[in-house]
């Protein structure tokens, strides 16, 4: 049996059920995130190199496909598509896409029991269609897909592959490499988050619990991530096994250009912020991305002198999380670290943060103003302030 059908093996770590989410879908995870990219080769080849992803799948000319190219890539649970479309053919929404937001996610794959399923019970509940259910066949069995719209021109894919033993999907075939370096120890997708424009927030937090059956997880007001410069305002929406989490950012009134305004701009729209990958060692994770060449925010060494007091005693060496640059903080139920890479395209867009929870179900809170302080310095440094 194909690992991708094990629901009884993918673990997403610290699991917590959360009854206020109808989960009607049900989703079962994340199945993968596609990226449209200028070039897909040197993408796939960058993450591999600078964050330890392995070959998966490859799907092009040679597996009958002619309108685009896609590697597939993998690290433990998680599956990253990057796809190129080809010129003077069916994929000229893709070069659309692409002139306008630069590199970036696309699609966020949800893993499901039922594609059909999923995609009639969301759009009867206001969504709108990307496409309808599709069923994908190979010699290995078959896919059926579905897809709604969300924020900007990002969409979700509902994947069902229970009947399925191939590599990845139809039309792709295994990507054999010599070229594996090592995996820097990422384990899934703890969450994604949107970004989106002035006023939309609730938009899109009610969109994710009338559509989908979500809960709002937790909300962050103005108060709650506000520097002197800048604010913004947040509400995580959960799914009921709390394996999908998305926060929704949006820009809040400050003196100064906040990074969801930076962002905003930028990616001229809507879109995916950030994608938070979970590790069992972030100091090793940290390292060796660091050698592979990632960039992390930079993070004040003052931040460091009033650690031991707000969260207390924890098995981490401060000393080596200053050293990193990994933030500690703790809720009713552990505490957690975390780091923010600096953004991994051109335009200052899409991000990844590094997060082990030991324990702690929430995102950060007590780092925010550090946070958003490394950011705006970033931002300083661009000229977009």
């Amino acid at each position: 049996m194909s690992e991708l059908k094990k629901a009884d093996n993918f673990n997403y770590g610290l699991e917590k059920i959360f009854p206020e989410a109808e989960d009607f879908l049900p989703l079962l995870g994340t199945d993968y995130v596609e990226f449209y990219v200028g070039n897909a080769k040197q993408a796939a080849h960058f993450y591999k190199t600078a964050l330890g992803f392995q070959s998966l799948a490859y799907a092009g000319l040679e597996t009958g496909l002619r309108d685009r190219t896609s590697y597939v890539v993998v690290q433990d649970k998680i599956r990253l598509v990057f796809t190129t479309p080809f010129p003077g053919s069916s994929a000229d929404f893709m070069f659309d896409h692409l002139k306008k937001h630069g590199d970036g996610v696309k699609v966020i794959a949800l893993w499901v029991d039922d594609a059909t399923k999923s995609w009639e019970e969301t759009t009867k509940r206001g969504a709108k269609s990307y496409f309808e259910p599709v069923t994908e066949k190979d010699e290995h069995g078959e896919v059926i897909r579905s897809g709604i719209h969300t924020y900007g021109d990002t969409v979700h894919v509902f994947v069902e592959r229970k009947n399925y033993n191939g590599t990845f999907l139809p039309k792709f075939e295994p990507w054999e490499s010599h070229y594996n370096p090592t995996p820097v120890g990422l384990k899934y997708i703890d969450h994604m988050v949107g970004n989106v424009d002035w006023g939309e927030m609730n938009k899109w937090a009610k969109f994710y619990n009338e559509v989908m059956g979500f809960a709002n997880l937790i909300t962050f007001d103005d108060k709650d991530i506000s520097t002197e410069y800048t604010a913004l305002m947040s509400k995580v929406m959960t799914n009921g096994n709390g394996r999908i989490k998305f926060p929704i950012n949006e820009p809040a009134e400050g003196k100064k250009k906040s990074q969801i305004e930076e962002y905003i701009d930028f990616y001229q729209g809507a879109g995916c912020q950030h994608i938070a990958v979970a590790t069992d060692d972030i100091v090793f994770t940290v390292s060796e991305m660091k050698k592979r060449g990632i960039e992390f925010l930079y993070v004040p060494g003052t931040y460091y002198d009033t650690v031991g007091e707000r969260v207390g005693e924890i098995a981490e060496s401060i000393d080596l999380l200053k050293q990193h640059g990994i933030m500690v903080d703790r809720d009713d139920e552990g505490y957690l670290l975390q780091i923010f890479t600096k953004p991994l395209t051109d335009r200052p867009t899409l991000f990844f943060e590094i997060i082990q929870r030991k324990g702690a179900q929430s995102f950060g809170k007590g780092n925010f103003k550090a946070l958003f302080e490394s950011i705006e310095a970033e931002q300083a440094r661009r000229g977009t302030l």
